[in-house]
């Protein structure tokens, strides 16, 4: 079966660009618009993948991140950043808060997906 990936993002854009290259990749794909409904929907489906914007409205990504890695049912659960913040130690506080990994937006469309079978085989982008 494939991998289930919990989209969490609020700018419908983006939500709709990342959602329609996983599921032209086979991907099941669930969506959260904020960072409470990640919350929720990460308990209800327990997705193999969790792509996290980090600016959301309601709770942000860092906090959804490191609410989700204090539940053990979500300590292995491989969560990734998609994220416009990319300064200078802004992927080591997203690491910090839980994240597995980090991607900048905008996405960059040919190497989503090879970016993403990389995390899910456990190796680093």
């Amino acid at each position: 079966m494939a991998p289930l990936v919990l989209i969490v993002e609020d700018i419908e854009d983006n939500l709709v660009l990342i959602k329609s290259l996983l599921e032209m990749a086979d991907f099941r794909v669930v969506e959260a618009r904020d960072g409470r409904e990640a919350i929720a929907q990460a308990q209800a489906h327990h997705p193999d993948l969790i792509l996290l914007d980090m600016s959301l409205p309601e709770v942000d990504g860092w906090t959804v991140a490191r609410t989700l890695r204090r539940n053990p049912d979500f300590s292995s659960t491989l969560i990734v950043a998609i994220t416009a913040h990319a300064m200078p130690g802004d992927r080591e506080k997203t690491l910090e808060a839980g994240c597995d990994e980090f991607l900048t937006k905008p996405i960059d469309v040919p190497n989503f997906l090879p970016a993403i079978t990389k995390i899910l085989e456990g190796k680093r982008v």
